[in-house]
């Protein structure tokens, strides 16, 4: 590997024009893809094997009128203080705001009568309309959305409460200001670490151009592949994450091939051949972990995950080719201002850096240290334990937004289960028998103790299913909805075995049980799959049992410490002022999977870059406890640099007005925080200082079939550089020996 790749860096870097050429080609051909792609992402979720897409897959056969893609809008209307909504005055300020809105849109089909309708509250003070549009909610413009807006606010300034909810409602424009504050910081660590503007644009720049690519080709493929709108914002949070700490290692490596004496095109061509072959494995386990989730089977995860993996692999791409041709533009000024000064004066062995320092602490008690570590992420980790699953519904939203008063308002006058109706199914070949079937249990429901109401069944034109509308007493997300969809379920069984019909049960809360089971249901084998290819990729890099299973044992820590900080600060709402969180609420269901996947692949790549140079040294003859002080020393530097700029980046995230990006960017930054300063800095090198040599034992058998991939760049140790150089008297080094 290290050799190929060797020869990959001495190739872009001299043929430097035609591989920017190809790139800006390749960019170029993406983009036009893009312009002419067949419309937005989806936004849709399905949940395949489920009793619940079961059931919304039948409605949308046997109903299709009723199950229409047209996008809808709920408009609810309250009566001042201490009026009825059918008073004169109320009653014809609801129809003209009604009106209104009718005539925001061309494409509005139909709005619903709340009076003859009967969607008044017992109370006679609130009522709702139902608006339904020709088109889906992404064709609709912004035309659509500022009419509905405008009518919303005519029947306001008639003196009714008007809020809407539904997908007919724009998203609210989520703001860049937090991604570009994160690249900035990106950028300031850069500056720091590398003390040049040239040495840390480089980076960002390679960075921006593979999450260019990336994005553009996620767009042109988002209509014929159907990626949703989320797979796109993953996509460029783990781009511009991995792209700019690959490039680092790179260029970091670079600097310090220089400061050996290497001529620029030799030194481009042994980073990449070393640093390179580091990259392209710490790419693979995360590629492994995303495109892994597709054994989950959820259409929505899979997207996700396969458009994330695609990102990654352009990132290795870009860092492997585009940045040595980069470096060779670059020319000396990617070594620093200090390239010409007086060689700096030997470091005084009494005053060691805060890397040195940390390490010979961390050797001298490693016992003691790595059981304070393993205990303090066991603390961070025991909110996890009241992890609380849901999909986002309009109660989660903003307390300020329209649609969070409306679903307050709806709950108030009509009760909680209002928002979180259950829809039944029951279907059989024959009508009769489907209509039997449908009467009793129509019956069997309103006897269940938890049921508000129950509507008559409405049946399809063939008469063969009947659809029955269930209000529950309680709330959506309430453990005594849940245990009313179990009852209905178990309804549905009695009711097959006496009549031979089916029944199916969708909703809400149907999904949330549905999607939890299938969580449950994939995540060991899951597991077993990303786990148990990442180690085999790790004992072929690094030639040992023990470094791969305990790096897999410290993910385990990792991932569960940044879901009880989620817990805590998205549940609990601990620090929801700091990260601008306005609603608490359950954790998205998507989010621990999603978590598990992203965070195995982020922490197997600072364990590639780190122990890569640990048994670099051990390689070379340093002894076991050696190896790993060495290793640390050489590599700390640039993988703090490297764990706090993914931490900017994955931190910008969180201002996101998307639930699940800001829950998700939270997760990851606090994740990488954990695996980086707490995991394989300081638990990995006292396990190793405890293991001693047996780290890096491998049977002899399995040592003998393992093709030897040479990341440590072993190959190129007699490899005999074009043009010799000595090291120059001018040069100080780099600033750090990430070698």
């Amino acid at each position: 590997m290290a050799t190929f790749l060797h020869k990959i860096g001495r190739a872009a870097f001299k043929r430097r024009w035609l591989v920017v050429l190809l790139w800006a080609l390749l960019l170029g051909a993406v983009g036009i893809g893009a312009s002419a792609s067949s419309g937005p992402a989806s936004s849709s979720i399905s949940l395949p094997g489920t009793e619940a897409q079961r059931a919304f897959d039948l409605l949308g056969e046997k109903f299709p009128a009723a199950n229409a893609d047209g996008a809808t809008a709920r408009v609810v209307l309250r009566a001042p203080d201490g009026e009825k909504i059918s008073a004169p005055e109320n009653k014809s300020a609801l129809k003209a705001a009604l009106a209104d809105i009718k005539d925001s849109s061309s494409r509005i089909g139909q709005i619903s009568d709340p009076f003859s309708s009967r969607a008044v509250s017992a109370d006679g003070t609130t009522a709702y309309a139902q608006v339904t549009y020709t088109t889906k909610d992404s064709d609709l413009t912004d035309g659509d959305h500022t009419g509905l807006e405008k009518a919303l606010e005519s029947g306001r300034d008639q003196g009714l409460a008007v809020e809407a909810s539904g997908n007919a409602l724009a998203a609210p424009e989520g703001s860049h200001t937090a991604e570009a504050i994160g690249f900035a910081l990106a950028a300031v660590i850069l500056l720091i670490t590398f003390g040049s503007l040239i040495a840390a644009g480089l980076p960002l720049l390679t960075a921006l151009a593979g999450v260019g690519v990336s994005m553009t080709a996620i767009t042109a493929l988002s209509g014929p592949l159907n990626l949703n709108s989320n797979a796109s914002a993953l996509a460029t949070m783990l781009g511009i994450a991995v792209g700019i700490d690959y490039a680092l290692f790179i260029v970091s490596r670079y600097r310090s091939e220089r400061a050996d004496g290497y001529d620029a095109r030799e030194a481009a061509a042994r980073a990449n051949g070393t640093a390179g072959s580091a990259v392209v494995f710490a790419g693979l386990t995360v590629v492994i972990a995303l495109a892994g989730l597709a054994v989950v089977n959820l259409p929505i995860l899979t997207a996700m995950g396969l458009a994330a993996a695609g990102a990654v692999v352009i990132a290795v791409l870009v860092a492997t080719t585009l940045v040595p041709a980069l470096l060779g533009f670059a020319g000396e000024r990617v070594r620093g201002k200090n390239r010409k000064k007086p060689p700096a004066p030997v470091a005084d062995p009494a005053k060691p850096g805060l890397g040195q320092r940390w390490i010979s602490y961390v050797l001298r008690k490693p016992a003691q240290m790595l059981l304070l570590a393993v205990v303090a992420l066991g603390v961070v980790a025991l909110p996890a334990t009241q992890l609380e699953l849901g999909l986002p519904d309009d109660g989660s939203k903003a307390a300020s937004s329209t649609q969070r008063k409306a679903y307050d308002m709806l709950s108030e006058s009509f009760g909680p289960g209002f928002n979180g109706p259950l829809t039944v199914t029951v279907d059989d070949q024959d009508p009769a028998v489907a209509r039997g079937g449908a009467e009793d249990m129509g019956k069997s429901l309103s006897r269940l103790p938890d049921v508000a109401a129950v509507t008559p069944a409405t049946f399809n034109e063939r008469g063969d299913t009947a659809i029955i509308t269930v209000i529950p007493k309680s709330a959506p997300g309430s453990d005594a909805t849940k245990n009313l969809v179990t009852d209905i379920r178990t309804l549905a069984g009695d009711l097959q075995s006496d009549t031979g019909s089916r029944s199916l049960v969708t909703g809400t809360t149907a999904l949330n049980i549905d999607i939890s089971d299938k969580f449950s249901a994939a995540i060991v084998p899951y597991l077993a799959l990303v786990v148990g290819l990442a180690v085999l990729v790790l004992i072929l890099v690094f030639r040992s049992i023990l470094v791969p299973v305990k790096a897999a044992l410290g993910f385990l820590l990792s991932v569960l410490a940044s879901l009880g900080a989620l817990v805590a600060a998205f549940q609990w709402g601990w620090l929801k002022d700091l990260i601008g969180l306005e609603q608490t609420g359950p954790i998205m269901s998507l989010m621990p999977v999603l978590m598990v996947g992203i965070v195995f692949g982020l922490a197997m790549d600072y364990q590639v870059f780190l122990v890569t140079r640990m048994r670099e040294a051990y390689v070379h003859g340093a002894d076991a406890r050696t190896a790993v002080e060495t290793g640390f020393k050489h590599s700390a530097t640039v993988v703090t640099a490297a764990a706090l700029i993914m931490i900017s980046v994955f931190a910008g995230f969180v201002g996101s007005h998307d639930a699940m990006i800001k829950s998700l960017g939270f997760g990851l930054a606090i994740a990488v925080a954990f695996d980086a300063f707490v995991v394989r800095m300081t638990i990995i090198p006292a396990a190793l200082a405890l293991l001693g040599k047996r780290a890096w034992s491998l049977p002899t058998w399995i040592d003998r079939i393992l093709p030897n991939v040479d990341i440590e760049g072993e190959k190129l140790a007699g490899h005999t550089p074009t043009t010799p150089t000595v090291r120059e008297p001018g040069y100080a080094g780099s600033t750090d020996h990430n070698r």
